[in-house]
């Protein structure tokens, strides 16, 4: 396990060693250290870029995307665990083809009814299609988890008068704290890393987001690595600090509802 997780933290240490070295010696040697380390090329590298603005939309975007996420499918997922109604297994199979399809399968429709509805270029433009995308795997996430619960839990509060909001609220939520976690970082890094959709929908400067904005530090016909390099460092930061802060709460989500 520690030369496997090596595998994934090996890219992201060359990347943050790659900043403290010039473009010359990138490609010189480029798995050798750095012989100076001077932080104020993070800093440089903020400013050059113009990194705040496209770190605040960012932050707006994968924060709200991952909320509407996270209340949408656990209100699905509850529904489908507990209710049964007509037509629910038809519902859950469009949830299904939710995870099959890639984007690229229905972008071009979907490009489309933007232009038609005017949906474009605007600062939560990119929240409909990350909602849309991230609702499948939480919906199903969730109720594979609520589906291992005894239902005798969810018939006492039934007992005592409590209503179907009362049940989500007071009995389902407070048990999905650990899926909860679990779905807000997928969301958020998936949010958080989108290129295709933020490239193609957002041209106006003011609004783009930050994978798009790391594309300042190249032109034509070169690339700044070393600013590039350090631009990266400092906006993996946030997503690293999110899994580390809810790694229990993540791992606990994955495996709980999974025997019964």
């Amino acid at each position: 396990m520690v030369l496997y997780s090596f595998l994934f933290a090996a890219p992201l240490l060359w990347m943050t060693l790659s900043a403290f070295k010039g473009n010359d010696a990138i490609f010189d040697k480029p798995f050798a250290l750095p012989k100076t380390y001077n932080f104020k090329v993070f800093i440089d590298a903020w400013k050059i870029g113009g990194l705040g603005k496209y770190f605040v939309n960012s932050a707006l975007i994968t924060t709200i995307s991952t909320l509407l996420v996270l209340v949408v499918s656990s209100l699905a997922a509850f529904a489908f665990s507990r209710f049964q109604f007509r037509g629910s297994k038809q519902i859950l199979t469009f949830f299904t083809i939710g995870l099959l399809l890639p984007i690229q399968a229905y972008f071009i429709s979907q490009n489309k009814l933007f232009d038609f509805l005017s949906l474009k270029d605007h600062r939560l433009t990119l929240v409909i299609p990350y909602v849309g995308l991230g609702i499948p795997l939480a919906t199903w996430l969730f109720k594979a988890y609520l589906d291992s619960l005894p239902k005798e839990l969810f018939e006492a509060a039934r007992v005592d008068g409590g209503s179907d909001f009362i049940l989500y609220r007071s009995v389902a939520a407070p048990l999905l704290k650990p899926g909860i976690a679990t779905v807000a970082v997928f969301t958020a890094l998936g949010t958080w890393n989108e290129f295709l959709l933020a490239m193609i929908y957002i041209q106006n400067e003011e609004y783009k987001t930050v994978p798009i904005g790391l594309l300042t530090y190249s032109s034509r016909y070169s690339t700044d690595y070393q600013m590039l390099f350090a631009a990266l460092t400092v906006v993996t930061i946030p997503m690293i600090i999110v899994y580390l802060a809810f790694n229990r709460q993540i791992v606990a989500g994955l495996t709980e509802g999974s025997l019964k």
